[in-house]
């Protein structure tokens, strides 16, 4: 199966990815959209958080991490004119659990930031990536 986009209305549309889930896409409504879903930009930067965050979990897991909690804070900078393309995106993973070591995490950030995350290394040719973390202990 391939991957679809398909047209709603407005400025709306429901995607299909290959592997069989939706996902609603939508302008703001002062774009002529109605709000029904995340626009397309915040989808770049979801699925490459999502991909630093899978990569990084299966690494943490690999090296016996308990990990209690996991996310990521996004904060972008896009350029005023078009195209409007992310010409700064910060990436704050925050890690919870117990005796999480330091140096596992700089490893799995390093190896999820620099080979092995296809989606922020994309985004890193137009981008500049900063990435940062923080332990919380967890009792």
């Amino acid at each position: 199966m391939k991957d679809r986009l398909k047209w709603i209305d407005d400025f709306g549309f429901i995607g299909e990815t290959a592997s069989g889930h939706a996902l609603v896409m939508d302008g703001g409504v002062e774009h002529g959209g109605r709000n029904r879903g995340a626009r397309p930009m915040e989808l770049l930067l979801h699925g490459a958080a999502g991909c630093m965050s899978y990569d990084i979990l299966a690494i943490l897991k690999t090296a016996k991490q308990d990990v209690s909690d996991f996310w990521i804070d996004i904060e972008k900078v896009q350029a005023q004119t078009h195209p409007k393309v992310y010409t700064e995106i910060r990436f704050h993973i925050v890690i919870s659990g117990k005796n999480i070591a330091t140096e596992s995490v700089e490893k799995a950030l390093k190896l999820a930031s620099e080979k092995y995350c296809s989606a922020s290394i994309m985004l890193g040719k137009t981008a500049k990536m900063v990435y940062s973390y923080e332990i919380r202990a967890s009792r």
